[in-house]
This record gives structure tokens, C-alpha cells and sequence, in this order.
């Protein structure tokens, strides 16, 4: 009777105080070792004892901790994740795809958001590195050269999902970029558009100036139409930003915009609308990521559509592979991309008037 009491007593003891391994086994009457067998389902145990560490474990509700169970193994079962920015609908969907393969592979995530602050971001890896992870996703716009040697340090592997870096050091998926920029602007010079703008974030950003700015310049090239820096506007991923844009973009003589960010774009449409310009009539725009923030504006925004969630999940199984030594061919993975047609462009084919439609596209393996 008293014992049963005693054992009553240390469990309410307990539920005001983390629960450890050490209390599972001194309730069960077992060794540590015993009990991390049970948790790591080690067939190795005999059934009635395997039924009895259970028993605490639940009457206890023991949570085994990540970085403890890997000590013996040496890993923690645990990716770190870094997001530039959590209210984002293009990032989140990316997570939403890097979640749903962990789960599948028994990974747990902490998801640490950096602000888009290069200071921050090498701050929050170093954080993850400490807590021992076995493998780092990155997102993010740019990859600074600290961020790029923290890398290299890293003993966990680190996937870029979403993202690029100049110089290819790491592993990553994505779109190709450049072709997609270029589908879309050579698009837009079809319907007639002889001065297009660019509109994109901040240019030291590798993903605008190397791969954003070199597609469109490539699409002005291959058109015969030259290259006029009037028509190239670099601001912030910002609604507001992209609203103010509307003097300037009238200014340049502008008919049409390639916008590399939806949330820019939105900004940008609506502030040529308030100024009594009609889109697609007298403005075309064509955005980048197809988030669902394209189909919640009037009119409707036409995109180059990317598998956000494909590229999410697609990180997270080559991070996997990486985590696990297996033979990984390509480092570098391109999935798909197409260009999604609605209100805010004007298609043509023939002279039959406009005709909504999917072009699809598909990257470089």
C-alpha cells in the first residue's frame, strides 16, 4: 500500500518537472538502456518488460528528447529548417513539402525564421549546428559569402530548396530560372510589347541578377529589342513598394512588366489600376511564383507556375539521401515549370482574340 503510494506521489512530482529516461526506468524497474531499447523499438526485449516500460512511458507521458536519443546513435533525427521569412506564401508552400517527407521519413523539424537578415541567418545555422541536427534545408533569396562558409564548416549536410547560389557549392532544387524568365517575357514582346519592364527585388541577390535579369535580357535579345536600363526597377518584396511603382513605370513608356515576386506584382497591378490604367488592356503583368495570392487579386495575375510543394518535398528526400551516405547522382535538381495564363495578359492565337491556356515547360535534368 505504501509503495503504491510512494509511486503516486513521485508521478504528480514528476508532472510538475520534465520527465526523463532515468525516471521511466527507476519507475519500471529497469535499466536506461532497457528503456532506450523500448523507445528505439529494439526487438531485443522481452515482451512483458517491453509492455511495462510502455506503461510508464504513458503513465509518465514521456517525451523522449531528439538530441538524447542520438547520442548512442549519433544522429537526432532532427532537420533544421531555415525560412527567410514564415508570413511568405512562396516559402511556406516550400515548407509545407519539406514537412510532409520528413514526416514520412520519421525526421523532426525545427523551423527557424531568419527575416531575410544575413546576420541573422548565419546566426540561426550556427543554433540548428548547436542542437546537433543531421541535416540543414536552407530558403532564402541570397547566399552571402559568411552564410556560404558556415556551410562549408557545417558537418550536417545543408539543401538548398528554392534557392540558388552563385558559385553551385551546395546541393539544391529548383526551376530553371533563366529559361522560365525568358518564356515569359518573349511572351509578352509577342503580343506587341516593344518596352517591357523588369521589376525585381534587391540585384545583389543572385536569383535577380544572375538568373532573373539574365532570362529577361535574353528574351530582349532573341526579340532584336536592345537592352534599356529605364526599364529596369529594383525595390523590395513589398505590396506597398510595388504600388508606388506606377509613375516610374508610366515614365518609362512601359506596356507590359515581368514582376519576380507575387506580392510585389499585386502591388504593382493595383497601382497601375488605381491610376486609371486598365490591365491587360493598356498594361500586361506576368509575375513568378504562382502563389495563391495570384488567384485572390482582380483581375487575376498569369504566372510562370512552379511545383513549390514538389521542390519542398523533392529537398527533403535528397537531404535524406545525404544524411544516410547514399549515392546521390545529381546535385543540383530541376524540376518542371510552366507559365499559367489568366486576367492580366492578353493572348493571342491568330486572330481569334485572347485564349487562356498552360504552356508547360520543362527544366534541364
Amino acid at each position: 500500500m505504501k509503495t503504491n503510494q510512494n509511486k503516486e506521489e513521485r508521478a504528480i512530482a514528476m508532472e510538475k518537472q520534465t520527465v526523463t529516461i532515468y525516471d521511466v526506468a527507476r519507475e519500471a524497474a529497469v535499466s536506461m538502456a532497457t528503456v532506450s531499447r523500448v523507445v528505439n523499438g529494439n526487438p531485443n526485449v522481452k515482451p512483458a518488460t517491453r509492455k511495462k516500460v510502455l506503461e510508464v512511458i504513458d503513465r509518465l507521458d514521456y517525451r523522449p528528447n531528439a538530441v538524447a536519443r542520438g547520442l548512442a546513435s549519433k544522429k537526432t533525427t532532427t532537420v533544421g529548417v531555415i525560412i527567410p521569412d514564415v508570413t511568405n506564401a512562396y516559402f511556406s508552400s516550400l515548407a509545407r513539402g519539406i514537412d510532409d517527407i520528413a514526416m514520412m521519413y520519421k525526421y523532426n523539424i525545427i523551423l527557424t525564421n531568419s527575416d531575410e537578415n544575413g546576420g541573422k541567418e548565419v546566426q540561426v545555422l550556427n543554433t540548428l549546428m548547436a542542437k546537433q541536427v543531421d541535416g540543414i534545408i536552407f530558403m532564402g533569396n541570397q547566399v552571402t559569402d559568411e552564410l556560404r562558409e558556415e556551410f562549408k564548416r557545417s558537418k550536417a549536410p545543408v539543401v538548398l530548396a528554392g534557392s540558388v547560389d552563385a558559385e553551385k557549392a551546395q546541393p539544391s532544387v529548383n526551376i530553371d530560372y533563366v529559361a522560365a524568365v525568358a518564356e515569359a517575357v518573349k511572351n509578352l514582346i509577342d503580343h506587341g510589347n516593344k518596352k517591357v519592364a523588369f521589376v525585381s527585388g534587391p540585384m545583389d541577390q543572385a536569383i535577380n541578377h544572375d538568373y532573373r535579369l539574365k532570362g529577361y535580357k535574353k528574351a530582349l535579345k532573341d526579340a532584336g529589342i536592345t537592352y534599356d536600363e529605364k526599364l529596369v526597377f529594383e525595390t523590395d518584396y513589398t505590396y506597398k513598394a510595388g504600388q508606388s511603382l506606377e509613375p516610374a513605370l508610366t515614365a518609362a513608356g512601359a506596356t507590359a512588366a515581368f514582376v519576380g515576386d507575387d506580392e510585389l506584382a499585386a502591388g504593382v497591378m493595383n497601382g497601375l489600376t488605381d491610376a486609371g490604367v486598365d490591365v491587360p488592356g493598356e498594361f500586361e503583368v506576368i509575375t513568378s511564383n504562382d502563389t495563391k495570392l495570384t488567384e485572390l487579386v482582380r483581375p487575376k495575375m498569369s504566372s510562370i507556375t512552379q511545383p513549390l510543394y514538389d521542390i519542398g518535398a523533392v529537398a527533403m528526400r535528397l537531404l535524406t539521401k545525404l544524411m544516410n551516405n547514399e549515392t546521390v547522382e545529381e546535385n543540383t535538381v530541376i524540376l518542371p515549370y510552366g507559365l499559367m495564363k489568366r486576367s492580366s495578359t492578353k493572348w493571342y492565337l491568330g486572330t481569334g482574340g485572347p485564349v487562356p491556356f498552360i504552356l508547360p515547360k520543362i527544366g534541364k535534368r
